[in-house]
């Protein structure tokens, strides 16, 4: 009796592991879905921003903010379920957004809390002059009235403590603000957001004075 095909990356074998072919990404995904019974999961084609969807989503996703720029990915959802992501182009997704399912029913992305420094200034003008020089260095940062939040850096805790600021750890969804030519994505449903390349997340290996070598928690 033949024995069912295996898989390994890149190619199909038969049951005695001789070489069949060679298989495209594509194929070879559909392939090991089918041979894992799960050929017919849900596939998710668009979405729509936060506030769009008055109706309750029917499950949720949890990711940290540098997994929230996506094209094509397995999502695991918060109930155990899988489903399928495939848009057209890459998308940054934030808190609240909805992926609508083949059957229209939505799931919601939800921003997973993330070992974070709160920073907190004696004043507005204080404030500002902190934000200015972590952007002068590229950082991530989600800007608040009164506080700004940013990753865990102990190399930046100290030039912000030298500056005057109060630096807390929590843990907290993170959502940074996006650059001026930074855009929500390419919409699936007909909306054009423009080109959704993200700096946010990216070392553009400046010195600005400060070691890029740092250590991150």
């Amino acid at each position: 009796m033949s024995s069912s095909p295996a898989f390994v990356p890149g190619f199909l074998l038969s049951g005695n592991n001789s070489l069949l072919c060679a298989a495209p990404p594509l194929a070879m995904m559909a392939k090991i879905l089918q041979f894992n019974g799960l050929s017919n999961m849900q596939h998710i084609h668009s979405y729509r921003s936060a506030g769009e969807v008055s109706d309750p989503p029917i499950d949720t996703v949890s990711l940290p903010h540098d997994l929230r720029h996506l094209r094509r990915k397995l999502l695991h959802l918060s109930n155990g379920d899988m489903v399928m992501l495939d848009l057209k182009e890459a998308v940054l997704f934030h808190h609240g957004d909805r992926l609508v399912l083949d059957n229209g029913d939505t799931v919601e992305v939800q921003a997973a809390p993330e070992k974070l420094f709160e920073v907190k200034a004696r004043d507005t003008l204080h404030l500002i002059e902190l934000a200015w020089h972590l952007g002068n260095r590229h950082l991530s940062a989600q800007i608040e009235e009164g506080r700004i939040l940013i990753l865990r850096d102990h190399v930046i805790r100290s030039m912000l403590q030298g500056l005057g600021a109060s630096v807390f750890d929590i843990e907290e969804p993170f959502q940074p603000a996006r650059g001026a030519y930074h855009s929500h994505g390419g919409h699936a449903h007909g909306h054009d957001h423009g080109n959704s390349h993200s700096h946010d997340n990216h070392d553009h290996g400046h010195d600005h004075g400060h070691d890029h070598g740092h250590h991150h928690d």
